[in-house]
């Protein structure tokens, strides 16, 4: 069977008098009148369908969101058995405002290194209050969580690889999906299904081609490569409840390598945007600075992924939204993009509840752009602050000293896990602020100092 057999999409054929209709053909990129939701026409014999692209963090938390208010919601994934290589630090607010069980958390981290290019290394975690920790999750369980509990609000998951998707030519025509269905019985063949919907939500990466189907543009990406090493028993007692970051060019030219712990094992990795192509040397100086703390361990898996530098020039276009990593949500100099992840994608699947009134009626562009202006003027300045803070401290070796050496700085610690934690730009004393700034100063000033003495010893 070639297709997918739906019920009627009966309340979306409408005459051309229609207020809502308003385009033009279009041959690839439809331009929606933007309207309330309170004009848009009622649904009859069926509610709102809206299939979701990707069963990630951002696929999940939207697939939910919608299930349980009344949308029928499709979502399609083709590996459900993910594992993508990101570091797998959540922040302690996504466990309490998405619900998730401790159980899922392989290690609760309290305590941190951060290691300069020269090896000083600086504790960090002094300021958190007994009852705060990040969490250290692995992503193939934290994301098949979050797909099942779709599920069982009334989600349909699909096992299928998303290829393309037929824009319509008018307001009150729905967007054809052209997906390859895998149910076991055919092999790795699958079948070629469609599906017909009223919006979509683009959840699937780096590489999304909902992203490329509404021409969205593109942006810079890091290279993330991570190893996960079984290390001996007495060492991983080490790593109980302690991660690291390494700085340095040895490791990344504009990020940083890490060690972080999960359920048996520690994850091993770097990223660079700049230096693609030399990204496996990083990955081996990465492995040789934590050397003898990993002594004795066993690659057992690795992984390589895109990650985004920076959002999309497009996010939105008619009925189909961004989220996730496919809207470019990672933060720069952390590299963070999980909870930003699960939030986008509940943001807009919100947006599209309120909207269609709990699946009743139909949506349109204004409904999906109220998610944009919400999302914007709540991160952007998260965005901003970090991007920031990467191109001052991440651009050479000195700059990198001095941002260790800041880090030991109690004032920094609880401005950034404060920040960190609850996800939000902790406003700052003034006072602690100016001490911080001349510090800071005197920091890259002894920095470079100390480089013009290495130097002349070169010489």
């Amino acid at each position: 069977m070639a297709s997918m057999a739906l019920k009627s999409f009966t309340g979306l054929r409408q005459s051309t008098q229609d207020p809502h209709f308003v385009t033009q053909t279009l041959p690839r990129q439809q331009k929606f009148r933007v309207s309330a939701s309170k004009t848009s026409p009622k649904l009859t014999n069926r509610n709102l369908r809206v299939a979701v692209i990707g069963g990630g963090p951002a696929g999940g938390a939207a697939a939910e969101t919608l299930a349980k208010n009344g949308v029928e919601t499709f979502l399609i994934e083709r590996k459900l058995d993910n594992c993508k290589p990101c570091g797998g630090a959540i922040p302690l607010c996504m466990v309490g405002e998405f619900d998730l069980p401790l159980d899922i958390i392989d290690r609760k981290v309290t305590k941190m290194k951060m290691i300069s290019p020269s090896n000083v290394a600086v504790d960090i975690g002094q300021t958190l209050k007994p009852h705060e920790y990040i969490g250290m999750v692995r992503r193939e369980v934290l994301d098949a969580y979050l797909r099942e509990r779709a599920e069982k609000k009334g989600a349909n998951v699909i096992n299928g690889l998303f290829m393309k998707m037929d824009m319509p030519m008018r307001f009150e025509q729905p967007y054809v999906l052209h997906y390859t269905e895998y149910d076991g019985k055919k092999g790795g063949v699958g079948e070629k299904r469609t599906l017909e919907v009223d919006a979509v939500i683009g959840a699937d990466g780096a590489n999304s081609r909902v992203a490329k189907s509404i021409n969205a543009g593109d942006y810079d990406y890091a290279i993330a490569f991570q190893e996960r090493v079984k290390i001996p028993d007495e060492k991983m007692v080490y790593y109980e409840n302690l991660a690291e970051m390494y700085v340095g060019d040895d490791v990344s030219p504009d990020f940083y390598g890490w060690v972080f712990p999960k359920c048996d094992h520690v994850a091993v990795g770097t990223g660079t945007v700049t230096h693609k192509g030399d990204i496996k040397k990083f990955q081996l100086a990465t492995r040789n600075r934590a050397k003898d703390k990993i002594l004795g361990g066993k690659i057992i898996r690795v992984e390589a992924h895109p990650i985004p530098e920076h959002p999309r020039p497009r996010r939105l276009s008619g009925r189909v939204a961004l989220v996730g990593d496919a809207a470019g949500y990672v933060t720069k100099c952390s590299g963070e993009g999980i909870y930003f992840a699960a939030k986008s994608g509940r943001m807009c699947a919100e947006a599209i509840v309120e909207g269609s009134e709990n699946g009743t009626r139909m949506i349109d562009e204004g409904d999906l752009r109220k998610y944009l202006e919400k999302w914007d003027k709540t991160y952007w300045p998260t965005y901003k602050v970090l991007d920031v803070l990467q191109k001052v401290f991440y651009r050479s070796n000195p700059a990198r000293e001095a941002f260790v050496e800041m880090c030991a700085d109690e004032y920094v610690q609880k401005m950034t896990f404060d920040s960190y934690l609850y996800k939000k730009v902790v406003p700052g004393n003034p006072l602690e602020d100016l001490k911080l700034a001349v510090n800071t100063i005197g920091s890259l000033v002894r920095a470079n100092a100390l480089r013009r003495e290495m130097d002349k010893l070169s010489l």
